[in-house]
């Protein structure tokens, strides 16, 4: 009764930019924290960045100075501005939504992945 539809991945240059949104819809009562992760072939999924409702952040070392993460309330979506790209970005890349839905449950939703491709 949730779904995160995310968007805007692609191939990519090293040293170039993409902008990523996910956009949460169905029984929400409340958006809690987002955020980004990614998952490379072969490998653990990890955490990228993630903003909580109050908009504090939270970035990976290794995408610290590079990515800004961002959220609209109002269109119930979270943005992962990604610069300066590197190959070691290559992965799948979900996001994930903390909320209360209308029964007032907690309940953790993923998109469905959109692959960042950075090569030359």
């Amino acid at each position: 009764q949730v779904q995160l539809v995310e968007s805007g991945g692609g191939l990519v240059q090293p040293g170039g930019s993409l902008r990523l949104s996910c956009a949460a819809s169905g029984s929400i009562f409340r958006l809690n924290a987002m955020g980004w992760y990614r998952q490379a072939p072969g490998k653990q999924r990890e955490l990228v960045a993630d903003i909580t409702s109050g908009a504090r952040t939270n970035y990976a070392a290794s995408v610290k100075g590079r990515f800004t993460i961002s959220r609209d309330n109002a269109k119930n979506t979270v943005y992962l501005q990604m610069n300066s790209l590197k190959p070691e970005d290559t992965a799948v890349y979900y996001c994930n939504v903390d909320l209360l839905d209308y029964s007032l449950r907690a309940l953790s939703s993923w998109g469905q992945g959109t692959q960042v491709t950075v090569s030359s």
